[in-house]
């Protein structure tokens, strides 16, 4: 248990500039107090500096540099944070509510666990009040990771100190690199994870794995060598039932 823990909130962008200030401003509008703010950008040639640098007095850290990718930019933030959980919002994403923060820094300072989940939906580019997919987590148990099971990244929070002990994102996955590092932390380390049956995140359709259809196929191929870096055979069908869970937040709809 961590009594009113720091959270940092790493966000990554590139050429974000119909989106970040939201992004931002999402952030900023949490009540809850104890909390880092790390921008990293990747370079943009848009507006998107120029809109930051409207903020940029309040972030804690900020850094424009060509990088690697998102995978690496995360990485960046990750070394930076100076706080005792750590959270990623993308320059696409904002929080459902006000209040996502506390209720995270609450379960953490009542229950001894590494890492938090929550629920996302998808929302309309251009209208982030209009839900388009519903991706309702459900609990956690290490059955699931073997029959395709993924909890939505973005809603992940996690104790720094298991990026000190079990490592950062895998920069050479290009697309399965938080998949992978959620069976490190779940399924080779066994760390303590809990769900918080709330929405916590919004996230803008799109993103890089279902940009194209041979990024899918490169994704769905990453996801394999996910299980392998972790020497970890992968279970029969994982490659086919991983995509197949998708299928139900198109018809499942929030309460």
């Amino acid at each position: 248990m961590i009594e009113n823990p720091k959270i940092s909130i790493i966000t990554v962008a590139l050429n974000s500039q119909s989106t970040i200030a939201q992004t931002i401003e999402s952030v900023f509008a949490q009540d809850y107090n104890n909390v880092e703010y790390i921008l990293i950008d990747g370079g943009s040639n848009d507006w998107t500096l120029d809109i930051i640098n409207n903020y940029v007095n309040d972030i804690d850290y900020f850094i424009s540099e060509v990088d690697n990718g998102i995978y690496d930019a995360m990485n960046k933030g990750i070394k930076a944070s100076t706080g005792d959980i750590v959270g990623i919002l993308n320059s696409d994403d904002v929080y459902e509510n006000n209040f996502v923060l506390s209720d995270v820094a609450r379960i953490f300072s009542q229950k001894e666990i590494d890492c938090l989940y929550g629920d996302l939906v998808y929302v309309k580019t251009s209208n982030a009040s209009e839900i388009t997919r519903y991706w309702k987590s459900g609990s956690f148990n290490q059955l699931k990771l073997n029959t395709g099971w993924m909890l939505p990244h973005p809603t992940l929070f996690v104790r720094k100190e298991l990026y000190t002990l079990y490592g950062v994102y895998n920069t050479e996955l290009k697309s399965a690199a938080d998949y992978e590092i959620i069976l490190r932390f779940l399924k080779k380390y066994n760390s303590v994870i809990e769900y918080l049956p709330k929405i916590l995140v919004k996230m803008r359709e799109g993103g890089y794995s279902n940009s194209s259809m041979i990024n899918r196929l490169r994704a769905n191929q990453e996801d394999l060598l996910a299980w392998k870096v972790n020497d970890m055979k992968p279970p029969l069908f994982v490659r086919i039932l991983k995509p197949l869970r998708k299928i139900t937040q198109f018809f499942t709809k929030p309460s």
